[in-house]
């Protein structure tokens, strides 16, 4: 990742933005807390950061988590962009570590299916998925299949659609409603997609699913390409 063209240092820039993501705060919040600790910038600042930087750290780290059950959940929730609700993807597996995700405008059979061939693609061929009675990811397995069916995979994921089997994804759900919540509502899908990717990052690293071991702050530093950063 370059921070060339930055004006802070890219300590600075990164201990703003993982605090953000990690901890109940607004921009202005934020923005009282580095004021503090002697560094003046503002909150479109910090916006502007979480923008440009919080997308690339997160892709980065799709393929780089530790290994998952072949046992999944899939379920959808709420976010309120402008106004107007979108669709979290989320993916789990039995255990609770965090497999994939993806905002999407639609909630639809396309949405779905494109979820989970993103999902298949970073953690391999589940044995399973668990949903609940949705008919559009219902569909969106049944496409999977079909295409895996025509790459010569001779055994389908197996679906099992039953609500309260899901109970493991809606709790963790939780955890990203609660984060989101002092944000006070995403003014563009973009800036939306780019901070949640955050938040679910630092979600995974609160779960260890990167580096056991090392503190917080530092896998989200070695995440973002930085391993010669001081940390004290």
């Amino acid at each position: 990742m370059s921070f060339k063209g930055a004006h802070f240092p890219k300590e600075v820039i990164l201990y703003a933005v993982f605090f953000y993501l990690r901890y109940g705060m607004s921009y202005r919040d934020l923005e009282e807390i580095m004021a503090e600790r002697g560094v003046k910038l503002d909150h479109a600042t910090l916006n502007r950061w979480v923008s440009r930087y919080v997308g690339l750290v997160a892709d980065a780290s799709r393929y780089k988590k530790r290994p998952a059950d072949r046992s999944w959940c899939m379920d959808e929730t709420y976010v309120k962009v402008k106004g107007e609700w979108v669709y979290l993807y989320r993916a789990i597996d039995k255990h609770g570590k965090t497999l994939d995700f993806m905002l999407s405008k639609r909630r639809n059979k396309a949405a779905a299916t494109k979820f989970f061939a993103r999902a298949l693609g970073a953690n391999g061929l589940p044995r399973k998925i668990v949903i609940d009675k949705s008919g559009a990811n219902t569909a969106g397995i049944k496409a999977i299949n079909k295409m895996l069916k025509g790459f010569g995979c001779p055994v389908p994921i197996e679906m099992v659609r039953r609500k309260y089997l899901n109970n493991i994804i809606e709790q963790d759900h939780r955890f990203i409603k609660r984060r989101i919540r002092p944000m006070l509502g995403f003014k563009s899908f973009d800036s939306a997609a780019s901070a949640l990717a955050g938040i679910e990052l630092v979600n995974m690293i609160r779960k260890g699913q990167f580096t056991p071991g090392l503190r917080p702050f530092q896998q989200f530093a070695q995440l973002a390409g930085q391993t010669d950063l001081q940390f004290n």
